[in-house]
């Protein structure tokens, strides 16, 4: 891994035009309105009235798989999506134009047989008033990487799940081809549409986006706790720990915390698996 190299990546700024079209077929994908009478799905995905989902932000300023590139020195086929947060400085409008800029903030070095971590951060803003809309950070987990001799941290420490029970769980089901569409959002890797290549990554069928995931989960906690009003999302965290399939039923378990925060967990019961782990969300009471 070259640790020098990705910190001075040259990231090109990217700006992306959206319309309301793009922003309704952000939430099909997610597998809102599959009950097309709910006026809490129907604002999403209906053009009458349209409200943005404040996690649509996650598919817009995608840098590409630069860490696939020669110079990176990644072994990128053993990489996955670690870790993933958003945080909203002003509400996502449903249409617009943004501007995007990508940056690299550290590599860490976990150990040799251990792997390595890339920690990255992306801005956007609207393209018209320089208006900063949204910081997204994500870490990348290099699970062949390791021991290329750099720092071994500071390393960023999880939201702690309570013990205790949750405060209230919901359950999401996900289309069978969930994948086949959220893809049509940017996100076009093959292992979420090819059984060839998925069965090549070791999963026995094409998996959903982390990044549906965490839509997923992200319109859920916004009807549990922000009434549905996207504009009282402020922040939220995620650890991605086991992939969903399309078709998967995911629930989300919630654990109120004080001054409008709580934690999150998101599972896959049928399969006994934690999908989404260290959850932690921030918004307006």
């Amino acid at each position: 891994m070259n640790r020098e190299a990705l910190l001075r990546w040259p990231f090109d700024e990217l700006e992306q035009s959206y319309s309301a079209t793009d922003a309704i077929l952000y939430a099909l994908g997610l597998g809102i309105g599959a009950d097309p009478t709910d006026p809490n799905q129907l604002r999403f995905v209906y053009e009458e009235g349209l409200a943005a989902l404040p996690t649509m932000a996650v598919i817009f300023g995608y840098p590409g798989l630069y860490l696939r590139e020669p110079a990176a020195d990644v072994n990128w086929q053993q990489m996955l999506h670690g870790e993933q947060s958003l945080v909203l400085h002003r509400p996502l409008q449903p249409a617009g134009r943004i501007v995007s800029v990508n940056r690299v903030d550290d590599v860490i070095d976990k150990g040799a047989g251990r792997g390595a971590l890339v920690y990255a951060t992306r801005e956007q803003r609207d393209a018209g008033t320089g208006e900063l809309i949204a910081t997204l950070t994500s870490t990348a987990f290099c699970r062949a990487d390791g021991g290329f001799g750099g720092p071994s941290g500071p390393v960023k420490q999880p939201h702690p799940v309570p013990t205790a029970e949750p405060s209230l769980s919901l359950s999401t089901s996900t289309l069978p081809q969930a994948a086949l569409i959220y893809r049509l959002s940017g996100d076009f890797n093959p292992i979420h549409a090819d059984p060839r290549i998925a069965a090549e990554g070791g999963f026995s069928r094409p998996v959903l986006h982390g990044l549906c995931t965490f839509g997923i989960a992200g319109y859920a906690l916004l009807g549990a706790l922000c009434r549905y009003e996207p504009e009282r999302l402020r922040r939220l965290e995620a650890r991605f720990s086991a992939p969903v399939y399309p078709g998967d039923t995911i629930t989300t378990s919630i654990w109120q915390e004080a001054d409008g925060r709580a934690a999150y967990r998101c599972s896959v019961a049928a399969r006994g698996v934690v999908v989404i782990d260290n959850g932690y969300v921030e918004f307006d009471e």
